[in-house]
């Protein structure tokens, strides 16, 4: 399975930005992808995941939720996670990631990583 991001950058406190995440090379149509993050000197956050096959919807962190949505485009193999009200806390690396199968978003249950873009939330 291959995953390549898009977006990240600099954007000032409040504004928005959006991350894609398009997968391939994958077996089976129904998974799993999960957006992580990272500051430096912290460890890996999982902030939302989301599956294209049981219609429950997307799930998100405490530190995202009602600010970050997770959607996916099943005819794409495209997944987003947009982003409003950024604060200088949301400043990190952004991960996408893939699974077959995930219960508490956690970085152990996914199998493969996109390569991460930067998020800086700066004045």
């Amino acid at each position: 399975v291959q995953l390549v991001e898009t977006g990240g950058g600099l954007v000032e406190p409040g504004g928005s930005m959006t991350l894609s995440c398009v997968a391939s090379g994958f077996t089976y149509s129904e998974y799993f992808i999960g957006w992580f993050r990272q500051a430096p000197g912290q460890e890996r956050e999982g902030i939302a995941y989301i599956t294209n096959f049981d219609g429950r919807g997307a799930r998100y962190a405490d530190s995202v939720k009602g600010r970050f949505t997770a959607s996916m485009v099943n005819a794409k193999n495209t997944a987003y996670l947009i982003m409003n009200n950024l604060k200088p806390d949301d400043t990190g690396l952004y991960y996408c990631a893939f699974s077959y199968e995930v219960t508490l978003n956690v970085a152990d249950e996914y199998d493969y990583w996109g390569p991460g873009k930067q998020v800086t939330v700066s004045a």
